[in-house]
């Protein structure tokens, strides 16, 4: 198992040539699915007006108007907990701790690492979810990578989360961390889903490298970015590696890596179609099948 993700990883670094190869299969059968996910074409698609398909409830857009706030008074006091944030914003200590925890968004702590020159970032992409609520299937997606300690070795995961539905729709797993791991993961979710409007991550390498990139404007996917230095802009998927561990448990249980990779899918694949979210009150396999069968009902009404 071990030679095979190692393979898996020297394929990744082969990423564009196997995009040119393989670039009839990838927009032949996806290239409805990529002209169609434009507002006004998705909208007429289902029949309905746009007002009506980006519509979200009064209480969702206080939250996320909230959330915005929140994330700015932490960009200039990172340490600050939802006690400080709410003093901060003469807001009352309740709604922030609810939304914080609603978002994943958590103060930073420094767990005393050495210091490291910090890398000059040669284009900063702006937050884009800071104005931007997600308000259906694939509208945005969030990326981002854990390690897991495995006896003497480190296993990286990687994976893409529609923050509408919640569910995780891309995963690569690997000894090695950096761009091919995050490209796997992203390919995965292109391979399997439409597109999305929306790309976040943080601004680490293996999301700066110029081939990941690549493959986001070729799909024109628009980028977005949580600020340098705050790590909370991505909290979504800080929230589902804190479940995903628990879930998993223990990774030296496991006598060989291919039994802990197993159970990394089996792990990503209970929490999308049988483990409960919180925020939806089911799965988010569920609520994506409810969601899209409330739309086949406002067309056919309308």
């Amino acid at each position: 198992m071990v030679g095979v993700l190692e393979t898996e990883t020297r394929a990744g670094r082969a990423t564009p040539h196997c995009r040119r190869a393989n670039r009839k299969s990838l927009h032949g059968p996806k290239k409805e699915l990529v002209r169609d996910a434009t507002k006004t074409a998705l909208a007429t698609a289902l029949g309905i007006s746009r007002s009506a398909l980006y519509y979200t409830s009064k209480k969702e857009k206080r939250d996320w108007e909230l959330k915005a706030q929140i994330e700015e008074v932490l960009r200039a006091h990172p340490a600050y907990g939802s006690r400080n944030v709410a003093i901060e914003l003469g807001r009352n200590r309740k709604p922030v701790r609810r939304v914080m925890r609603k978002f994943g968004i958590k103060p930073y702590r420094r767990r005393g690492r050495k210091w490291r020159k910090t890398k000059n970032i040669s284009v900063i992409y702006a937050n884009i979810l800071l104005t931007t609520i997600p308000a259906y299937p694939h509208h945005v997606w969030a990326a981002d990578f854990t390690e897991l300690s495995w006896h003497d070795m480190t296993v990286y995961v990687a994976t893409v989360i529609d923050l509408f539905t919640r569910e995780i729709v891309g995963v690569a797993v690997s000894l090695r961390k950096g761009a091919p791991l995050t490209m796997q993961a992203l390919w995965h979710a292109l391979l399997h889903y439409p597109h999305s409007i929306i790309f976040h991550s943080d601004n680490g390498s293996e999301y700066d490298a110029a081939a990941f990139k690549n493959i986001l404007t070729d799909f024109s996917i628009c980028i977005s970015r949580s600020y340098p230095g705050c790590p909370w802009e991505n909290g979504y998927q800080e929230s589902f590696y804190g479940k995903f561990k628990l879930d998993l448990g223990d990774p030296n249980r496991f006598r060989s890596l291919g039994e802990l990779v197993t159970e990394i899918y089996h792990t990503i694949w209970t929490y999308n179609t049988t483990r409960i979210h919180s925020a939806l009150k089911m799965p988010p396999r569920t609520f994506a099948k409810r969601f899209a069968q409330d739309i086949i009902e406002i067309k056919s009404v309308s």
